[in-house]
């Protein structure tokens, strides 16, 4: 019983509502392309949308799954309940421990006193875990970090679907419209909490990407940085909606993708070579128009000048690895958000451009008679 209730309730409605939110905005995507000719449709379109919002308001508001002390308070007993059930090397007291301490860390506000202490006590457990040198605890970090740095992730994409930011998709358009306006209706007729974060305390989008950040780092001491790598890479819904985003999340989000993209490079990865492509494809398809559009920051820009230079090395050897048509995949994307991008010209990927149209060319000559 105790937390393991609790979070069931409190996952319960929130999957249900993205799920059926998720659906109605792919519809509602291909009806609107037909709406704009179609007055029909454009009536039939509203129909649904109504009714969507009268089937929510027969479930009862979030507001009473989303109560949230301003002060949070630690509760053993109500907690200890959750952390079993990882199974393995992570179904054991010292990952149960672990666990919860990865978890109180998204609950927590910053602005608590008990913030920096829960942390620094699972830096240190990760820690004095490594230093064993045993198999199994090292097992036991990956296998706690790595859910831990899954659940963050859902909750940063969670947050910022409640607070409707995701307003265009890859190419400037797509669900994102239909999502933000939802979500806005969502929040007139009093379905959902309209709270800047999903987590019990309420926490913003931002303060969750920051810890994803410091997930991704606590698995690279641990020596799994491919761990974060891939979970990273498949975030496509993410990256989606983080380009509109506001500036300070999109700043974390950049200087997260910067140290997993080095993080791809670096890493020893046991993956087969076709695998290790389709990661780095991902990573780049997913990523790069964020790169694009949000590395600029507010009051600094959010990479340094050698830490861009780096980077734009980085994403130019990892272009030259995949293949030609995989290349031009690549290569137009950056350029559609380099192009319409006004307030940033990084990163500059001219060169591996340049390269990729000579190798074009060089297909299209005929073969030398001999």
């Amino acid at each position: 019983m105790g937390m393991m209730e609790n979070s069931a309730v409190f996952m319960a409605p929130l999957l249900l509502r993205n799920t059926v939110t998720s659906l109605l905005v792919y519809a509602d995507k291909s009806i609107l392309v037909l709406a704009e000719k179609y007055k029909v449709l454009e009536i039939f379109r509203y129909l649904v949308i109504a009714s969507f919002l009268f089937f929510l308001r027969l479930f009862p508001s979030f507001s009473q799954f989303l109560k949230a002390d301003d002060d949070y308070t630690f509760n053993s007993t109500q907690s200890s309940g959750y952390f079993v059930g990882y199974g393995g090397v992570g179904d054991t007291g010292i990952g149960r421990a672990l666990s919860q301490l990865l978890w109180s860390v998204n609950d927590i506000p910053v602005s608590s006193s008990k913030y920096g202490i829960v942390r620094s006590l699972a830096e240190r457990l990760i820690e004095e875990n490594n230093k064993e040198d045993i198999e199994a605890l090292r097992e036991m970090n990956r296998t706690v970090l790595s859910a831990a740095f899954s659940r963050t992730l859902c909750l940063v994409e969670a947050a910022m679907v409640e607070l409707g930011q995701g307003r265009v998709g890859h190419y400037g358009a797509g669900f994102g419209p239909v999502c933000y306006q939802l979500n806005r209706l969502l929040r007139a007729v009093g379905v959902g909490s309209g709270r800047v974060g999903v987590s019990r305390s309420g926490n913003s989008a931002e303060k969750l990407a920051a810890e994803l950040l410091w997930l991704a780092e606590e698995l690279a001491g641990c020596g799994f940085e491919e761990e974060a790598v891939e979970r990273w890479a498949s975030a496509s819904n993410l990256a989606a909606l983080s380009l509109s985003a506001e500036p300070r999340l999109q700043g974390s989000l950049v200087k997260l993708s910067a140290f997993l993209f080095k993080q791809m490079k670096d890493m020893d990865s046991d993956e087969t070579e076709e695998g290790s492509r389709q990661t780095k494809m991902k990573m780049l398809t997913s990523w790069l128009p964020l790169l694009c559009r949000g590395s600029n920051g507010t009051d600094m820009p959010v990479l340094s000048l050698s830490e861009r230079a780096e980077l734009e090395k980085i994403l130019e050897d990892t272009v030259d690895m995949l293949q030609h048509k995989e290349q031009e995949q690549v290569l137009s994307l950056w350029l559609h958000h380099f192009t319409y991008c006004p307030s940033s010209d990084w990163p500059n990927l001219h060169a591996s451009y340049a390269r990729w149209c000579t190798t074009s060319r060089k297909l299209l000559l005929p073969p030398l008679k001999m």
